[in-house]
């Protein structure tokens, strides 16, 4: 014990107890007040490094390392007695022994600097103090200053030597082995994780049927690859097969408001900014679990997340949501919260979600137009009730253009005449409207068909009687003319609602686009009268309906004729009829789209270069400017004014010199932040359905959010060589297996 231990004396005297403490207040004092260009040269004059301050050792020792080994060579060595012998320091010994070497005149001794600098201090244990502190002096043995140096100094200085490599050194085809294993899961992992596949299976054991997509794709590429197959699965070890689960989402990890199916809140958060091209792109950054949707949870959930990523809200242009009060209330909403912390975070409401609202609010206002959405909604209902009934829907229709090209009304071709089906309009899904009118108005003699044969079914009669009614309704010229009227509505708002879903469309088109939809509306009410009355009747003909003379006077069904208003068909189709759904459509788009009548926008739409910048205003550009007060100092205003003119008259005759005038290009980026639609949102909810489906209902959180990075950003994701992914999975933590 008392090697490791020293007897503690019970005799002292209080006066040596008074002398030790003086000698440590002393020493404390010392390293205080220690001066690092006094530091001695000579190792045998040097304290040991454990007794000056912890917080200067680190300079201490970068100085002895900065200075090197202490090796005087022009010093006259004395000679020693060994026996009959006399022997002295050798200066060729530094030659040998370059790095580490030291010789100390005061002492006549060697000694180690990496021992001094490193070896810690624990007595015997750490091979005592040959070369530390008494030095060594033992000429005749030179063997002595080798065996140091294998066993202990060169170990230290050069890098090759250390135990670690030494080790790796030795086992360098257990790193060949290691790395082509781990290059092997992650290019599994890759193609799984692109094509949003889950990873395991129910039953992962070695003699299950189905080991899951991972554990299988990589047998598969096991067996057409001999240069895997010799190191990976059963032919690793067992300890570092790199299979686990935990290992997989590593992996993963190492790429770098809505409810799923595991009944989790989440949040998803897009970023839209513009590149150093000028190109705008939308990233998805992640998900937020939220565990409620209040203004103030969400508004919690997005600091963390900036936070995260190194960002500040005060770098903020521009927010966009859809029209819930949470997120767009004018007092408690989240971009009523934003903006109170950032004012130059400006609000858009979603345009693709206005203008669903816009189309869902004729069918709610108008009494015929609700009917008619009604009644086309219960159609589908009932014939796309069953896989019997789809299969004798879709029979017909083969049938129906099989006939048509027989007779020439078709013409045959790579791409035409595919199979269709009839899908359910749903009010929250962007242009689903639009798609079940064209199909129900190419596929009407067939739906009519089947109703047909579900109103006369004698066996069974659940849905008889409604079959019934429904094929009444729609052989009527009513429904036929709604159908027609709408289909073309619904088409025109559809063009403007596809473009609003991409990515990179900028705010001042987007106006654009729906004015151009308004006017092409207009348009139609004042002189598409004619074609759409002709475009009926012909329909009516086709499909043996009765036309109807729009001379005789109209009576309306279910009501008395004698309190019925006198009108002729011709006035109330094309008055009450016609006109007044075209008329509230265009209403709806002015009310949801007020956002053109705000101040930020009207000043916006100066800066659209069509008609050789016809809209261009200086004075409303200057306002837009003072708008985003972050980022235009008063000196940026003052300057701006006298680029924009310059600027516009410029671009008038020649369209590349943007890069001259950094302030317009600043307010163009600005513009062209401001987000247009939720689109992309959207399409990071469908991806969530299928990266985490029913089957994987318990991912995790970060998890779920690995994976949908990757499955999202494959741009990015494919753009990623393996060697980085390597590394970073292996630093995350300690691995049994060494690159």
């Amino acid at each position: 014990m008392e090697r490791f231990f020293k007897r503690v004396s019970n005799g002292s005297h209080p006066q040596e107890s008074h002398s030790q403490e003086v000698e440590v207040e002393s020493s404390k004092r010392s390293r205080i007040e220690i001066n690092i260009a006094d530091l001695p040269s000579d190792p045998g004059l040097r304290a040991p490094i454990s007794d000056y301050s912890p917080n200067i050792q680190d300079e201490i020792r970068r100085h002895y390392l900065q200075q090197g080994p202490c090796q005087p060579k022009d010093h006259k060595f004395p000679f020693s007695d060994f026996g009959k012998e006399r022997r002295r320091f050798n200066t060729a010994w530094y030659d040998l022994f370059p790095n580490w070497l030291e010789y100390s005149i005061d002492k006549d001794s060697v000694f180690c600097l990496c021992c001094y600098l490193f070896k810690p201090n624990i007595g015997e244990q750490a091979g005592g103090k040959s070369f530390v502190g008494t030095g060594f002096s033992n000429w005749k043995k030179k063997e002595r200053l080798v065996e140091h140096c294998y066993k202990k100094c060169e170990a230290l200085m050069t890098e090759k030597q250390q135990i670690q490599n030494i080790v790796l050194k030795k086992n360098i085809g257990d790193r060949i082995r290691y790395r082509t294993r781990l290059t092997a899961s992650v290019d599994c992992i890759r193609f799984l994780i692109r094509q949003g596949l889950a990873f395991r299976g129910h039953d992962e054991s070695e003699d299950s049927t189905n080991q899951g997509n991972f554990l299988e794709l990589l047998n598969f590429l096991a067996d057409h690859n001999e240069e895997v197959r010799v190191v990976a699965l059963k032919n690793a070890p067992e300890n570092l097969r790199l299979t686990s689960p935990k290992i997989q989402k590593d992996i993963v990890n190492a790429f770098d408001e809505s409810r799923d199916v595991s009944i989790k809140e989440q949040m998803v958060v897009m970023f839209r900014y513009v590149n150093k091209k000028g190109y705008v792109i939308e990233s998805f950054i992640g998900i937020e679990h939220v565990a409620n949707t209040t203004a103030v949870s969400l508004k919690t959930a997005i600091d963390k997340l900036f936070s995260k990523h190194g960002l500040s809200i005060s770098r903020l242009r521009g927010q966009g949501y859809d029209g819930a009060s949470n997120m767009s209330g004018e007092f408690n909403g989240l971009k009523t919260i934003i903006m109170k912390e950032n004012e130059c975070a400006f609000f858009v409401y979603c345009f693709a979600h206005q203008l669903q609202l816009a189309l869902m609010g004729v069918a709610k206002k108008h009494g015929l137009i609700c009917t008619f959405f009604t009644v086309v909604s219960n159609v589908v209902n009932i014939v796309g009730a069953s896989s019997k009934r789809r299969d004798i829907l879709r029979e017909k229709q083969t049938l129906k253009v099989i006939e048509a090209l027989k007779s020439g009304e078709l013409s045959s071709g790579t791409g035409l005449n595919q199979e269709i089906g009839i899908k359910r309009p749903c009010d929250t899904c962007w242009g689903t409207h639009f798609g079940t009118l064209v199909s129900f108005i190419t596929m009407f003699s067939s739906i009519v068909d089947v109703l047909e044969e579900i109103a006369n079914d004698r066996l069974n009669s659940e849905q008889k009687h409604e079959a019934s009614i429904m094929l009444q309704l729609v052989q009527t010229y009513d429904f036929v003319f709604s159908l027609h009227l709408m289909k073309i509505i619904l088409g025109i708002t559809n063009e403007l609602s596809q473009v609003l879903q991409k990515d990179d469309q900028d705010i001042v088109n987007a106006m654009d686009l729906v004015k151009v939809c308004k006017q092409q509306l207009q348009m139609m009410r004042d002189t598409g009268w004619n074609s759409l009355l002709d475009v009926v009747s012909d329909f009516c003909v086709e499909q043996n309906i009765d036309v109807l003379n729009m001379e005789n006077m109209y009576c309306a069904q279910g009501k008395s004729r004698r309190k019925a208003p006198k009108l002729t068909n011709m006035h109330y189709y094309h008055v009450d009829f016609f006109n007044a759904v075209i008329d509230l459509q265009l209403q709806e788009l002015n009310s949801r789209f007020n956002e053109a009548n705000t101040e930020l926008l009207l000043c916006l739409a100066c800066l659209s270069p069509n008609n050789s910048f016809s809209a261009f205003d200086k004075r409303k550009l200057i306002r837009l400017a003072q708008l985003y007060s972050y980022d235009f100092s008063t000196v940026d205003l003052r300057v701006l004014e006298n680029q924009l003119q310059t600027y516009v008259d410029d671009l008038r005759s020649n369209d590349k010199k943007h890069e001259v005038y950094p302030l317009v290009y600043l307010l163009i980026k600005l513009a062209l932040t401001l987000p247009v639609a939720t689109a992309s949102v959207e399409r990071v909810f469908s991806a969530m359905n299928i990266v985490k489906n029913q089957m994987r209902n318990k991912m995790g959180d970060q998890w779920l959010n690995d994976c949908l990075i990757v499955y999202l950003e494959k741009d990015v994701f494919n753009a990623i060589d393996n060697e980085p992914i390597i590394q970073r999975f292996q630093n995350m933590k300690t691995r049994r297996g060494q690159l």
